[in-house]
């Protein structure tokens, strides 16, 4: 059976031959937000509080932030995750906060904690609604981002509920038409495209010029257009000509002069005409230019890397946009990308945000926590100034885990370059909890600006995780993942031999217990005791 007037002989090689991964198709062009240089640290109302926040909690905790040493410890961000936004856009089509829980708007609250020293992050999904069927930005990229950027939010989370995927299907093109707002269009029929990969030349006599281009689908095949003059550079219309077939969604890449594609979407179309037309600007320059249309979906982590890219450039234009109106310093957006670890964003995110969750949502619950941990830290390869793995929240404080599993929670998010989001109370924390996640040593690990995630290099009852530092020194975590109390036998040698920490070898060291702050020289073996569920953390110096 064909669809989308594919060719059989088109349809017999995708049986046969599989898409190329993601990492060969798009280029590695890290994000340019300029923001989260070293992993963000903040708080989350999601963990404790869900459906239940209002703009006094939100402050409160703002206020608790600044008044227990959170902000002098490196915490910065208030986010407001999901329940902050009305359910219904304002008259100009615009986000805008829940009338009821947020009655003073949005501006008037971040005004009002930036006046604390504290920032404010926001939340929205990458779909036609929020998880909690609230109002979301698939569609109205541009306008969320521009508006939170007017707001001055300065940290941005992008959930992935009640998504829709851009199609793998392309639709059947007979010509592009291009011209400037006023003028007359040049049109360019099918015949005059270089074809490559599965695209092929198809027969309509209904059609202007009796040819439409097939097989454009799924990255298998494209049209490239080496002939398109135009007299200045400039902003054009690129109007795209279609044959209409098919009661589904389509969507092309657009790629100019070889450079950053843009994605057309096509919705599904009604047979009362042969043909429609669509329209895209772009930037052409004078002379030759080069058009390429290509469907570019393969798998569905492809659709989910270009939308979460595309939101990113738009964070990034509201940023610079609002900057230039107010004559106000710019203020950058952190993006963190939320899509649950679904489409392997560790292999794309950092060309898309600044973090990107590796992981579905974290529970306070320890055996969780370990499948999570246990995922991340393989990553490691992965992380970098910038651009960082996100095993989700700290459920620090939270629930019934032991003040062992605390530390260890902590620790082990320090030593991977995790986010530290905080998602417990702060205005009725205990002491015990604060002093875990204020600890000047393990904070300083977490933000060391060489960046580099640990890797675990012994994995067992005890794992043992290594860390290089700027200075040159580095970071050692035992972590026992056992039920009983255990005594681990640490070798300096085995931490030079696996190379990864750059541990010059030394006749001896000193091992500063990040905890306490104690040292110990040490030469052939450190003794570690450790509870069940407890990490010991050292600095090597």
């Amino acid at each position: 059976m064909k669809r989308n007037g594919m060719c059989p002989i088109c349809f017999v090689k995708r049986l046969i031959f599989k898409p190329s991964k993601i990492s060969e198709l798009y280029d590695d062009k890290p994000y340019a937000g300029g923001a989260a240089k070293t992993p963000p640290m903040g708080w989350s109302s999601w963990n404790t509080f869900a459906n239940k926040i209002n703009e006094d909690l939100i402050y409160e905790t703002a206020v608790a932030m600044r008044d227990k040493g959170l902000l002098e410890a490196g915490y910065r961000y208030v986010n407001i995750d999901d329940n902050w936004v009305a359910n219904n856009r304002d008259e100009n089509g615009n986000m805008q906060a829940d009338p009821l829980t947020f009655k003073g708007g949005m501006p008037a609250l971040i005004e009002k904690i930036n006046a604390l020293g504290v920032k404010v992050g926001l939340y929205s999904s990458n779909g036609t609604a929020t998880c909690e069927d609230l109002t979301a930005s698939l569609y109205h990229e541009w306008a969320d981002a521009y508006t939170i950027a007017k707001w001055g939010v300065e940290y941005f989370k992008y959930d992935f509920c009640h998504n829709i995927p851009l199609s793998d299907y392309a639709p059947l093109v007979w010509a592009i038409s291009v011209n400037r707002q006023g003028e007359n269009a040049a049109t360019y029929p099918c015949d005059t495209a270089r074809l490559t990969g599965n695209a092929r030349f198809m027969r309509d006599k209904r059609i202007e010029g009796g040819k439409f281009v097939s097989g454009l689908d799924r990255r298998e095949g494209a049209m490239t257009f080496d002939n398109i003059e135009v007299a200045a550079d400039g902003q054009y219309h690129l109007t795209i000509h279609i044959k209409k077939k098919g009661k589904y969604s389509k969507c092309l890449m657009v790629k100019v002069n070889g450079c950053e594609g843009r994605v057309l979407e096509f919705p599904s179309q009604k047979h009362y005409n042969t043909t429609a037309k669509f329209s895209i600007e772009v930037n052409l320059k004078r002379g030759a230019n080069n058009v390429k249309l290509f469907n570019p979906i393969a798998t569905r982590a492809d659709s989910a890397m270009l939308q979460y890219q595309n939101m990113g450039r738009q964070l990034i234009k509201a940023a610079d946009r609002v900057a230039l109106e107010s004559g106000k310093p710019k203020k950058p957006i952190v993006f963190s990308i939320c899509e649950w670890g679904w489409n392997g964003p560790y292999k794309w995110g950092a060309t898309a945000g600044n973090l990107w969750r590796t992981t579905p949502d974290i529970k306070a619950f320890w055996p969780w926590i370990m499948i999570i941990y246990n995922h991340n830290v393989k990553l490691y390869k992965h992380a970098g100034t910038g651009g960082w793995n996100d095993p989700d929240m700290l459920e620090v404080g939270n629930g019934r885990l032991t003040d062992a599993e605390n530390r260890a929670h902590f620790a082990l998010w320090c030593m991977m370059c995790s986010p530290l989001i905080l998602g417990n109370d702060l205005r009725t924390m205990s002491n015990e909890v604060l002093n875990i996640v204020t600890n000047k040593r393990l904070v300083a690990i977490n933000q060391d600006e060489l960046g580099k995630q640990a890797k675990r290099i012994v994995k067992g009852g005890v794992d043992v995780l290594l860390k290089p530092l700027s200075d040159g020194s580095a970071a050692v975590c035992v972590f026992n993942k056992s039920g009983r109390n255990r005594t681990y036998k640490l070798k300096p040698a085995a931490l030079i031999k696996d190379g990864y920490g750059n541990i010059a070898k030394k006749e001896k060291y000193v091992f500063e217990d990040a905890w306490t702050g104690d040292c110990a020289d040490v030469t052939d073996v450190l003794s570690i005791r450790l509870k069940p569920h407890d990490a010991a953390v050292y600095i090597i110096k």
